[in-house]
């Protein structure tokens, strides 16, 4: 049987790093059933107590972010007379910064997501990502800074988000047997083009649960073996003659083949010039 553990997520701010964090330690473990209680925005010592209730009442490891010393004092006060290990996620990370910076980190939660020029350019990001799902608005592709081609169901759309969430324009387009990409995509300079394919089995089994999750009959050529492994090869076919780089996202998470994605366009990069989204972006 799993073992079963209540893992306590304790922040000042959103809590995006504590689920990070925690999800990260988690897959290192096989075999656990991890309860996890969430605490976004805990700011004030009335707050606190409510959490170190809900702690006691379910004794589990503590993981927290906290940058009031107040707040963060109680936490720590309490859990250690309840006999509960309480972890800070990033302090190594910071006092690693103020060693080499020769200054003291500040004290602000949630200054992670001020509101300056990288959140707007965030938002823009998204926008124009949602706007040019599924091959829409392919006009206007040559203000992208990524865009994903591929056969149907290869994570074309959640990849694309995730990498608007990292502050990436990322438009997609879906290859489908009966029409030719636009004759404008093989001529796109800015966008950093790449192909997305799959085994023809997985795909297979992707798109017969989407049909039956659609109540659809799933015995449609779309879920046809022959027809799918063509497909596949097609789209194999243009990537090569086009040059672009390819990922199989078969078994591969949005956010692996996002990295992947971005480890790519780094590497096109011209030598000694830095990676990440454009400024536009």
């Amino acid at each position: 049987m799993a073992a079963r553990i209540h893992i306590h997520l304790v922040s000042d701010s959103t809590g995006e790093t504590l689920e990070s964090v925690a999800r990260a330690s988690l897959a290192r473990f096989e075999g656990v059933d991890a309860v996890k209680h969430f605490w976004p925005l805990v700011r004030s010592k009335g707050h606190m107590d409510r959490v170190l209730d809900d702690i006691a009442s379910n004794p589990g490891l503590v993981i927290f972010t906290l940058a009031t010393g107040e707040v963060r004092n109680h936490l720590e006060t309490r859990t250690e007379a309840l006999g509960l290990p309480a972890v800070s996620a990033i302090d190594p990370v910071v006092a690693g910064l103020a060693m080499m910076l020769g200054k003291a980190a500040t004290a602000k939660p949630g200054r992670q997501h001020k509101l300056d020029d990288a959140y707007f350019a965030r938002v823009e990001a998204i926008n124009y990502t949602m706007a040019h799902d599924d091959g829409q608005m392919a006009e206007n592709w040559n203000e992208a800074d990524i865009l994903l081609v591929g056969v149907s169901r290869t994570s074309k759309t959640p990849t694309s988000i995730y990498l608007a969430n990292r502050g990436y324009k990322t438009a997609n387009y879906p290859l489908v047997p009966t029409r030719d990409p636009p004759p404008h995509m093989f001529q796109l300079k800015k966008p950093f083009i790449v192909g997305l394919t799959t085994t023809p089995q997985r795909l297979v089994e992707v798109r017969r649960n989407r049909l039956l999750s659609l109540a659809q009959a799933p015995d449609t050529t779309y879920v046809d073996n022959e027809r799918v492994k063509a497909e596949v090869l097609n789209a194999r076919r243009l990537f090569a003659d086009q040059g672009w780089p390819v990922i199989d996202v078969t078994r591969k998470a949005i956010e692996e083949t996002a990295a992947a994605v971005i480890n790519l366009m780094n590497e096109a990069l011209p030598s000694g010039e830095a990676g990440g989204p454009s400024p536009s972006a």
